[in-house]
Order: structure tokens, then sequence, then C-alpha cells
């Protein structure tokens, strides 16, 4: 996307002024210019944030011996909530503070070994203001984040970041728009090398987002997602293939697992092998024993492999298939894992 051009300026607001009176629409110029003024107040702020304030931020916060909370009223409080989350999801101890409820005994949580964000644009915030003394008798370290120089809260705090800021976007400069991605992209990135300066490993992050698609590529196990027991179609190898067709279609798994009389895989008989089997046979169909048209190579897992480990399995050449064997070291079935569990499962 291109710079603004330099015929518009900032503060000439009759590109945001629908000419038409009569029907509301959206001109795509009109937008494109949005985007583009949006786009060159978040390069102001990007070119003129103070690198060592912030080193000095996220180093402090990396050394905090105790946790780290977020304050901040209006739209700049929905930005400390979210920051605030983002670092509980890496394994920081955090937590936002409503500096309302601090002040009708949410504060008691407050100790020495902890450090509160204050996140304000203007930092003239009046319930902002207030909180800070409650908040230095508790011993706790205090670090305002403002866009305004010379604000009051920065001259009360231990610590003050800069977040420059040029105009916001909304036409009257007002509604903070501007401000509060910039506080976000602000909190988000220093989130992110606290990360780094962690050394959080992949397995480590997956560990606190066990609902999410990632956590479960690497926390779940073949043993966790796969049927078991009462629920394998399971057979002799002598049994016949007529007798075993409720088997083969009532476990929902379009296979069966023939095994032996101490439980070890034989093979499988699919719902696949079923139809090759009834038109190579013909009539001979009814004399047939599975043991005697099963594959007797089936591709198997083991139940401490990683769940997308099978799925990977499961997709590879020749062919793919909708299911895998589980079995022990001893070649004993214990399970059947199939790919409509593993998507159920959300991976």
């Amino acid at each position: 996307m291109g710079s603004l051009p330099h015929s518009t300026s900032a503060y000439d607001l009759s590109f945001y002024t629908n000419s038409s009176s009569e029907e509301s629409s959206v001109n795509p110029k009109d937008l494109r210019l949005f985007f583009e003024s949006q786009q060159k107040y978040l390069n102001y702020f990007f070119q003129n944030l103070d690198l060592s304030q912030t080193l000095t931020f996220t180093q402090t916060l990396l050394s905090s011996k105790g946790t780290i909370f977020f304050s901040g009223v209006g739209k700049s409080g929905f930005v400390s909530q979210k920051i605030s989350q983002t670092l509980v999801s890496l394994g920081v101890r955090s937590s936002f503070l409503s500096p309302t409820d601090a002040l009708h005994g949410d504060i008691g949580i407050l100790s020495r070994s902890d450090i509160l964000v204050l996140f304000s644009k203007s930092g003239n915030t009046e319930e902002l203001m207030k909180l800070v003394p409650c908040a230095k008798a508790k011993g706790a370290y205090l670090i305002s984040v403002t866009s305004y120089q010379g604000n009051l809260l920065s001259a009360v705090c231990d610590f003050n970041v800069h977040l420059p800021l040029e105009r916001e976007i909304c036409p009257f400069d007002l509604a903070p728009v501007t401000s509060t991605a910039i506080q976000m992209v602000f909190g988000d990135t220093v989130a992110i090398a606290l990360m780094s300066a962690k050394n959080l490993s992949r397995d480590e992050y997956a560990a606190n987002h066990p609902a999410g698609r990632i956590g479960k590529r690497l926390i779940f196990k073949v043993k966790d997602v796969m049927k078991k027991q009462e629920e394998l179609p399971l057979c002799m190898e002598d049994d016949m293939i007529m007798d075993q067709l409720v088997e083969l279609t009532s476990k929902g798994c379009g296979c069966i697992l023939v095994i032996d009389d101490e439980h070890h895989l034989v093979g499988t008989f699919t719902d696949g092998d079923l139809r090759r089997t009834l038109k190579a046979s013909g009539e001979g169909f009814f004399k047939l024993t599975v043991g005697q048209m099963c594959n007797r190579n089936p591709r198997i897992i083991d139940p401490e492999a990683m769940a997308v480990e099978a799925m990977q399995k499961m997709e590879s050449p020749p062919s793919p298939v909708h299911f895998l064997p589980v079995v022990n070291h001893q070649n004993v079935v214990i399970g059947i894992i199939t790919l409509h569990g593993l998507v159920s499962a959300g991976l």
C-alpha cells in the first residue's frame, strides 16, 4: 500500500464526508485513504518509538518475581485485558486489574513483588490517578504507558513508556482508534519478546492451549483418541466372512481387526475388501473365512505415538487409509484410531 498522498493533509477532513445525503455508501477511494492514513500514523509510531525505553520495560517484566497486572479505562482497558491474556497464554503470571474494582477491594491482590502497568493515551485518566497512591501503598512497582508528553500519570509512576502518536485516524482526532492499535501492537510485541527471552518451547506453548488445534497436535497421543475395548470391531481369522458382516458395519470403523486367540493382530478386513471379495468369488464368498481374505500386512501404530503422526501415516503413500490398528510392542491389539476420530478431536 502506498503512502498517503501529500495533497491530502492529515487535517483535511473533506474525504471523510459522504457527498450524498440521500443514501449511505462507502467510497472506495475514501476507504483506501483511511487505510493509507492509518498506515502513515502507525509508521510514525514505529519510526519514533524509543527502543531503549522499550527494552527497559521488557526487561522489567521479564525480571518480575510476582504478578504483572495491567490496568486501563475504556478502550485502553480492553487493550490491557488482551495483553494480559496474551502473557498468560505464554506462561507469564499476569492479570487485569480494573481501576474501579481496585478501589473497592480488588487492590488487596497487589503485593510488593508485583508490577502494575497502566495504559492511558492521555496519561491524565482520573480513575488511574486515584489508583496510583493506593497501589504505591501496597508496594507495587508502577509503570505508565502513555502517548501524551508531560502527563500527570508519568510524573507519579516509577517508570514511563512513551508510545509516539501523530494523531488518531478519526476526523476529529478524538476516537481512540490509532492509539489503541499502537497500544496493542506494543503490548503484544513485548509479549513475544518475553516469549523469546524465556525460551518457551513449542511443546510448552501447546500445553497452555490444550483445546486449540496446535495444542492438540502437540499434546494428544494415539491412546488419547483411539477406540478401545467394546468399541473395537474384532473377529477371529477362522470366522466366516458372512457371519461378520454386522461387526464390519456396526462399529463405524469400516473394517474388522482380525486377531488370534491371544489377541495378537493377524490382519484387517475392510468394506473395500468385502466388495472385492464378492466380485472375485461370486457364490464362493459364502465359504470364505476372514483370515483367507484379510490384509496380513496392515499399517499399525503404537499407542504412545502422537495423534498427528497417526494422521500422517494414514495419508502416506501408496494410498490413504481411514484407520490404523493400535498395537503394543507384543503386537497385541489395544485399540483402533480412525481418521473420523482424529477430525472429531479437532486435529
